[in-house]
């Protein structure tokens, strides 16, 4: 198979695991990355890609996050976040203070203890998939030069973890931290969500194909590929050569500051079609990886995922109840951190509470807009002082 066919393959699969996705109910309970992994694993270790058309999956797998990443903050509003319920700000700030902590805490016991390569990758991972999302982790594995099996067997795990963990908070979550937190108050009026609220986040990618959806994908790519050259080129400036780290932190932040001007983030396919290229780099990365090496992984690196996951929601839990703050709110804003806005939905109708969708989601896009410059940073302090 020849580089073309090997990115045409790359770019098209994710628009078919999305057809699964909506056509069968074994698809959508896997859903849109397991399909893009599993199928990458597949034809990477099967021979159908051959070892000449690597270079060319890695360059897309490079590209596809770079631009990905700002398309999916151009949506955002900042100034929206002061209207944020105060509660909830102040208990998604409690969650990343916690996951940081956990972490670090974490990395260091696993420095001193093993003789684990780079265990300050593993930190920087966490903090920015369970204070964000996957498309910030993927941000951070580029931006560290993380080993693609390592950063495959860390989404494994963390997908795995992460259904034990959201299961665990939708059957359980209220009736134990009921106990330690207090209850929740009446929900204000200028709390409420309208009904379209996460509209974005669901899996509904037809838009993308019609004239007004198409427009405005093509203009946000367009920007997203400006600003990816001048982060590229500010990056050069500043360090006299290839620093990946500074670079991802640059897109990120000129990604946010674009996110300003109105025109922008009425661009509202701009979050889809950056995630369409976060299947993408899924299907790309997972291509690259061998299953031999996966196959003999230790038990190191899932144990720190669940230590991190179980062990900041501990934290989380104890902080808010020193804050006083309600147990409907914890649950929504830990939620939104380890696993992304868009599971807040199904914790807010779980809870009976449709007053915290708004939030959440917002807190939840916070944690998009923060997690890459907090895992890089610790990453790169952790690997220097570790």
């Amino acid at each position: 198979m020849t580089n073309a066919a090997t990115l045409l393959l790359a770019v098209c699969f994710p628009a078919l695991a999305l057809w699964l996705v909506a056509r069968y109910g074994w698809a959508q309970r896997l859903g849109t990355i397991v399909l893009c992994y599993a199928a990458g694993l597949l034809v990477g270790n099967t021979g159908l890609l051959p070892p000449e058309t690597l270079p060319a999956r890695s360059q897309l797998a490079e590209v596809a996050i770079a631009l990905a990443l700002p398309m999916i903050l151009f949506t955002m509003d900042v100034r929206a976040w002061s209207r944020t319920a105060p509660r909830a700000l102040w208990s998604m700030g409690l969650a990343v203070t916690s996951v940081v902590a956990v972490a670090t805490a974490l990395v260091v016991a696993v420095s001193q203890n093993t003789d684990l390569p780079r265990a300050h990758e593993l930190a920087g991972l966490a903090v920015g998939v369970y204070t964000g999302g996957t498309p910030n982790l993927a941000a951070i594995k580029v931006a560290l030069d993380v080993d693609d099996t390592r950063y495959l067997l860390f989404n494994a795990f963390d997908t795995v973890i992460s259904v034990a963990y959201l299961m665990f908070m939708v059957a359980l979550g209220k009736a134990v931290f009921g106990r330690l937190l207090v209850a929740p108050a009446e929900a204000s009026g200028g709390d409420q969500a309208s009904p379209s609220a996460g509209g974005a986040h669901d899996e509904d990618y037809l838009p993308l194909l019609e004239g007004r959806g198409l427009r405005n994908a093509a203009m946000s790519l367009l920007l997203a590929v400006a600003i990816v050259g001048v982060a590229i080129g500010t990056a050069e400036v500043l360090t006299d050569g290839d620093a990946p780290a500074l670079t991802i932190t640059l897109v990120s932040s000129f990604g946010i500051v674009a996110s300003l001007a109105p025109r922008v983030r009425r661009l509202e396919e701009s979050y889809k079609a950056g995630m369409y290229l976060i299947y993408v780099f899924s299907f790309a990365v997972a291509s690259m990886a061998s299953l031999d090496t996966l196959a003999g992984t230790d038990i190191v690196l899932p144990a720190f995922i669940a230590a991190t996951v179980f062990g900041s929601l501990a934290l989380h839990a104890l902080l808010c109840r020193l804050a006083r703050i309600d147990v409907d709110t914890f649950l929504v804003t830990s939620v939104a951190a380890i696993c992304s806005p868009a599971f807040v939905p199904l914790v807010a109708r779980s809870l009976g509470n449709p007053s915290l969708l708004l939030s959440g989601i917002t807190t939840g896009i916070i944690g998009y807009a923060v997690g890459t410059h907090l895992g890089i940073g610790l990453a790169l302090l952790l690997a220097h002082f570790a």
